[in-house]
């Protein structure tokens, strides 16, 4: 699928932006659903804010999305729907700098979401950590969330929520943009 108005990737380091994560029940951008998304507002390298939120999906969770997650369907039975969760998702984060790791995942399924569900265009321009990963730690056998966290020393216990997913990248971004400015 064209993302004719997504928002363009950066490679900088702001102090002021929002970082976002997502939760899907599989891997496929328009096919799958996105059954958590959550976004930490930060202010001067600071987190002013937090938002996150179950979503119901249209087809029940698989044993293994659970597994990873550790999101059930019991969980998501009274949840909102994508509309309205979309909705005040895309109210939260406005105009902000998008910062996650891997963050062309999460930021084409919140495109396409937004689009079909809402009408409304993700155009935010967004810095992905593992390419800022990639720069810095080229020796790291991997750089995934959480090796790079590991590399850090992150805990990340709860990880595979997208809050706590958030604060992880949040920390790992704040290691990053440090090690990168020296």
């Amino acid at each position: 699928m064209e993302r004719k108005y997504k928002g363009q990737s950066l490679f900088s380091f702001p102090s002021d932006y929002t970082v976002i994560d997502i939760e899907t029940n599989g891997l496929t951008a328009g096919v799958c659903e996105i059954i958590e998304v959550s976004a930490l507002k930060v202010r001067g390298e600071k987190a002013v804010d937090r938002f996150s939120a179950l979503i119901k999906p249209s087809r029940p969770i698989s044993r293994f999305i659970t597994r990873l997650t550790g999101i059930t369907n019991g969980m998501v039975e009274n949840a909102s729907d994508t509309e309205e969760i979309m909705q005040k998702f895309y109210g939260f984060i406005g105009k902000d700098i998008l910062i996650g790791h891997n963050v062309h995942f999460d930021v084409n399924f919140l495109y396409d979401n937004l689009l079909s569900h809402n009408g409304l265009i993700l155009d935010n321009p967004f810095v992905d950590t593992l390419r800022l990963a990639r720069r810095a730690l080229p020796t790291l056998p991997n750089h995934k969330q959480a090796a790079v966290a590991e590399y850090y020393r992150i805990p990340t216990d709860g990880a595979h929520r997208a809050l706590r997913d958030c604060e992880i990248c949040n920390a790992c971004y704040l290691n990053l943009k440090r090690d990168s400015i020296k």
